[in-house]
């Protein structure tokens, strides 16, 4: 294999592994060994590649040696790459997890490989440079997806599971149509053509119209308003491990998918298409907020707390300056890792105390005082405390807000930091402090086990805030290519 395939490794390694475990259903060691290795190999492919793109720029791969708008083109660029590497670590370290809290029930009953099908489809969408197979990958993600919501079987999970099936299978056939309509006007689904032809032709009013039901195809996956109305249910069915993953990673495929469309494809009608996306922006940070104050359920203050930061990345991509966008990648990877820490965290004070309800949690500092400590680590960077890793991505947004003169917009995202900081420290005050409650017989060992992936999760989330510095060129490149689609379009269609 040459070097030129090594962007097609994070899609086809989790691939073949996925493969290979469906051949070891009862095994359940052997499943796990093999996700731990095949997560392993695709982190170094995927670290390899961001170099590969940091030294070389832009990759590109067209598949079956047809020239770049026929054949279905791969493209790595550095947000891409620092995607990808991100959702294999979080993948990885809640698969570890998984392996002490999810229950042999569920292990046999192919987790592991609706995991790695799951990542394969993520990556995949990442990656495609193609828009049609983008939503093949959307596909490929979402069929592993509705097996991970169902699996198990409880009542409530198969009542949110069909909510969550129809709301994507409607949403999936928006997609294709709104690509049907696309391809009508511009004749191809190579998105750097699509970047191109748009680009040749003006962007008439009917391709505006086109981006905004593409805003609202994606936003339905990424949970923007009006559109998030199915999340808070469907994500809070199933098991921690399992919420973790679809917070995490689903969520922000929307977000990737939006960001990349509305900084390549519509970009010459910025007054309407971002407008609408800032607007839809600030209402999801709204709505979040307000969810994430109603509630007394872990689960869902820590969901609303996903569209607040939803909210916050896609009002730094509607700025379109340097610091907005530098700030919503910078930010994006920042909210991956910590909402991925946050729910292992919370799914640990979930079996420690028997319940998610707040009302009926108190004094774990005196029983689990470590647990309180990584909680409150992770509350402050997810709050965007300095200098823990949500403060610098917030900062850019915001300045990216202020230098676009959007004074109204940046002063509600800095307000929702407070809101934000709010909901945590209120989930830290009626489960750390007061009178301990009785609490369940949890077993030491089980408790460590679960400890270590989220403490691991919550370090890497510290460093990255603390090695900003070293990671900025990285998140710098990335806006880079995002403000400048011709580096793209080049890159694609250079042959």
């Amino acid at each position: 294999m040459s070097m030129i395939n090594l962007l097609l490794f994070p899609i086809i390694i989790p691939f073949f592994f996925a493969i290979v475990l469906l051949f070891f259903k009862e095994q359940v060691r052997i499943q796990r060994i093999l996700t731990v290795i095949g997560l392993s190999v695709s982190i170094a492919s995927a670290v390899m590649l961001m170099m590969k793109v940091k030294q070389d720029g832009i990759q590109t791969l067209t598949l079956g040696s047809w020239p770049a708008p026929f054949g279905i083109t791969m493209v790595s660029d550095m947000f891409s790459a620092l995607l990808v590497t991100s959702t294999l670590v979080i993948t990885l370290f809640v698969s570890i997890y998984s392996f002490s809290s999810i229950g042999a029930e569920r292990e046999r009953f192919f987790y592991y490989p609706a995991i790695l099908f799951m990542i394969t489809g993520v990556n995949g969408a990442f990656t495609t440079g193609d828009i049609f197979n983008m939503f093949v990958f959307f596909e490929v993600l979402l069929i592993a997806s509705y097996m991970l919501i169902v699996l198990g079987g409880e009542k409530r999970q198969l009542r949110e599971s069909i909510k969550y099936i129809l709301v994507n299978v409607i949403s999936s056939a928006f997609f294709v149509i709104t690509v049907a309509y696309l391809y009508s006007i511009v004749g191809t689904l190579n998105m750097a053509d699509i970047g191109q032809k748009i680009a040749d032709i003006g962007q008439p009013g009917i391709v505006s119209v086109i981006g905004v039901l593409m805003l609202l195809v994606f936003g339905i996956k990424a949970g923007i308003f009006p559109l998030y109305f199915w999340m808070p249910g469907s994500y809070a069915a199933p098991p921690v491990p399992i919420l973790a993953l679809f917070g995490a990673l689903l969520t922000k495929v929307g977000v990737y998918a939006i960001t990349r469309t509305y900084t390549l494809f519509f970009v010459h009608d910025l007054a309407f298409t971002h407008t609408i996306l800032m607007v839809l922006a600030l209402l999801t940070i709204v709505a979040g907020c307000i969810g994430a104050l109603a509630y007394f359920d872990l689960k869902q203050i820590i969901i609303y707390n996903i569209l607040i930061a939803i909210g916050v990345i896609l009002f730094g991509v509607s700025q379109m300056n340097e610091a907005g966008m530098q700030g919503a990648v910078f930010y994006l990877i920042h909210d991956m890792l910590i909402k991925g820490a946050l729910f292992l965290i919370i799914g640990i004070m979930i079996v420690v105390t028997g319940t998610s309800n707040l009302r009926e949690m108190g004094g774990l500092i005196k029983t689990h005082p470590s647990l309180g400590w990584l909680f409150l680590i992770a509350a402050f960077g997810l709050a965007g405390i300095p200098p823990l890793s949500g403060f610098v991505g917030k900062l850019l947004i915001v300045q990216g807000g202020f230098e676009h003169g959007q004074l109204f917009g940046t002063i509600v995202i800095l307000a929702s930091s407070l809101v934000v900081l709010l909901s945590v420290i209120r989930i830290f005050i009626y489960a750390f402090w007061g009178e301990p409650v009785t609490l369940q017989p949890t077993n030491r060992k089980t408790y460590q086990q679960m400890m270590f992936p989220a403490v691991i999760l919550v370090a890497l989330s510290v460093l990255y805030g603390v090695g900003t510095e070293w990671i900025f060129p990285y998140v710098s490149d990335a806006a880079h290519v995002l403000l400048d689609p011709s580096s793209y379009i080049n890159a694609v269609l250079k042959e």
